[in-house]
């Protein structure tokens, strides 16, 4: 889970009497480079437990684009797992995956042997000039620069195609949702929030070359207490920690999640922010 710490307090067995909060464990930060390559070493728990995207986030980008996404020829960039690039391609795209991780590409290749994925980044796009309708970030845009990864993307663009980037973002407004975030939070002493409360246009593009389309569509899924750990631990801020430490917060919150939810299954709802744009004339 990569949102914020809510204002409510973290559930759960209260302190000694006599004991403040604990401090936080002090770790060092880790670099911003080593989170981005951590998911390489995660990719079959990333392919089989991170949530998809629903079918109204893509009829929402046809809306935006003018355009059926059948037929269109798509790049995804940060594809990953290929979790959207599998959607994009269920809808009738053409599309071609740019990954450059060793180990998230090997499991795209494992999971989508029938579409094109090549290595590289969207600073430096491995594409040919206007080439593609659409060029798409999901969950990725805030792996890149955007002073190079904007011009790369209208480089690619043919004349009246766009740039789509979104992200899964938790509902805070959940109580149970906002309660786990702030554990979290209090768990590694780092804002988690961070990049998400940075989802707008102004972050996405500082140079305001771009004039961004924000959506917003929310949905959910209900998955077992076990697939919804996995979820969390297969994001940056768990993997660059080290096993011990995420295994005892993973513990601790396994017996929270099933005080909450008894049966086993938890809803985790989820708001896409979706921001498109289309070059400038």
């Amino acid at each position: 889970m990569t949102t914020s710490p809510s204002a409510h307090h973290p559930t759960g067995a209260d302190p000694a009497p006599d004991a403040g909060p604990e401090p936080p464990v002090e770790t060092p930060e880790p670099t911003r480079s080593a989170r981005a390559h951590s998911f390489n070493a995660a990719a079959a728990q990333y392919a089989a437990n991170r949530p998809s995207y629903p079918p109204a986030l893509f009829d929402t980008i046809e809306d935006l684009t003018g355009r059926p996404l059948t037929g269109t020829r798509v790049a995804d960039v940060g594809a990953g797992t290929g979790i959207a690039t599998a959607l994009l391609h269920a809808r009738g795209a053409d599309v071609v995956a740019v990954e450059p991780g060793d180990g998230m590409a090997a499991q795209f290749r494992r999971t989508l042997p029938h579409i094109p994925v090549v290595r590289g980044t969207g600073d430096d796009l491995p594409l040919t000039d206007a080439s593609v309708d659409l060029v798409t970030y999901a969950q990725a845009w805030h792996w890149t620069d955007p002073a190079r990864a904007v011009p790369e993307a209208l480089r690619v663009l043919r004349p009246g195609g766009a740039l789509a980037l979104w992200w899964n973002t938790d509902a805070l407004d959940v109580p149970w949702i906002a309660e786990a975030a702030a554990r979290i939070a209090h768990h590694f002493d780092v804002d988690v929030s961070a990049e998400k409360r940075n989802v707008d246009a102004r972050a996405a593009d500082p140079s305001g070359l771009l004039d961004f389309t924000r959506r917003t569509v929310r949905w959910s899924r209900r998955v077992p207490v076990d697939t919804h750990l996995a979820n969390i631990g297969s994001h940056s801020v768990f993997l660059v920690h080290g096993p011990e430490h995420t295994a005892s917060f993973l513990a601790e919150e396994r017996e929270h999640l099933f005080r909450a939810f008894p049966d086993g299954f938890v809803e985790e709802v989820y708001e896409v922010v979706l921001l498109l744009a289309r070059p400038p004339a």
